[in-house]
């Protein structure tokens, strides 16, 4: 009798720490580059209270700015040319933002924290670590990996926590992608994805569930198809021209995969590809994933896609 009571208190005192989409009010990102601020920006547009935290005023004036330009092009399409109703929008959407350089101090008062930094599972695991300590016990901790098991980054936090740890996954450019997968561990209670469901709904995104696994959905399928076609040039099937048109008019793709792997990064490529191989659960070993010489070649060049000004291809004009 004393055990089943016991358990039921557990229960009780659980339930009034999960968190439901009602409880999310105020939200702290962390992370001011593309897919931070990106997060930043739908949010704020939501009417959510957001405070958008990294490690340098500059590193947030450069946000403010990423937002401010987005804003303005979504201004354009909404109001034509009215500049008065412009500026009365994107200043009502920063009278949702604030900015912090302490993550620690922002998270005592937040309900959701969503993690946009570095693909580097030990300073993600350090980072959450401080925040546990410092959160409150209903508050959901989210990261927006690509490529690392949630469930790897959400074991530096008890499991009470851990409970409250799911991926959320954006796509770049945030503003304009709809999609975002969110990402269940064994841990994450069934609460905290609805929530997490219903937030996502309210900025206009439209949610998948998946569970942890490589990649989750869309990479799962789009980096070995990458890899594929990069292979298809390296035996000489076919010219990447001719690959990244087949791909657009036969198939009906927005980008041929040479040219998405320039917009997305061959750096970023890589060390997804590599990672997967060396120690993704199901695809350790894979030839899905196998390192490509030519891929090798570019990134050890600095040739890194777009952002370099060269890749696959040439960008310098």
């Amino acid at each position: 009798m004393q055990s089943m009571k016991a358990t039921q208190r557990l229960q009780q005192i659980l339930r009034k720490t999960m968190s439901t989409s009602s409880d999310i009010k105020h939200i702290t990102i962390i992370g001011a580059g593309l897919m931070g601020s990106g997060i930043v920006q739908v949010a704020a547009q939501a009417g959510y209270k957001v405070t958008m935290v990294d490690t340098s005023d500059k590193a947030l004036e450069n946000g403010k700015s990423i937002i401010t330009k987005s804003l303005a092009r979504v201004a354009k399409k909404k109001f034509n040319d009215d500049k008065d109703q412009s500026k009365k929008f994107i200043d009502s959407v920063f009278a949702n933002i604030d900015t912090s350089t302490d993550a620690v101090k922002t998270v005592q008062k937040t309900d959701l924290v969503i993690e946009a930094i570095i693909e580097n599972l030990g300073i993600k695991q350090n980072l959450f670590k401080q925040l546990d300590a410092a959160a409150p016990s209903h508050t959901i901790f989210c990261s927006n990996t690509s490529s690392l098991p949630i469930g790897d980054i959400a074991s530096a936090t008890p499991a009470s926590r851990q409970s409250n740890f799911a991926g959320l996954h954006f796509f770049n450019p945030v503003p304009q992608m709809k999609l975002v997968e969110i990402i269940s561990t064994k841990n994450t209670h069934k609460n905290v994805f609805n929530a997490l469901e219903e937030f996502t709904k309210n900025i206009k995104k439209v949610p998948v569930s998946c569970k942890d696994t490589p990649g989750f959905i869309v990479n799962r399928l789009l980096v070995p198809y990458m890899m594929e076609a990069i292979r298809m040039v390296e035996r000489g099937d076919a010219s990447k021209e001719d690959v990244d048109t087949a791909m657009k008019l036969g198939a009906g793709y927005p980008m041929g995969p040479f040219e998405l792997a320039d917009y997305v990064g061959l750096d970023t490529t890589k060390f997804i590809t590599d990672g997967w191989y060396q120690n993704g659960v199901g695809l350790k070993g894979d030839k899905l994933v196998a390192p490509s010489k030519l891929l090798n070649e570019l990134v050890e060049n600095k040739k890194l896609g777009r952002k370099s000004g060269a890749g696959f291809y040439d960008y310098s004009k």
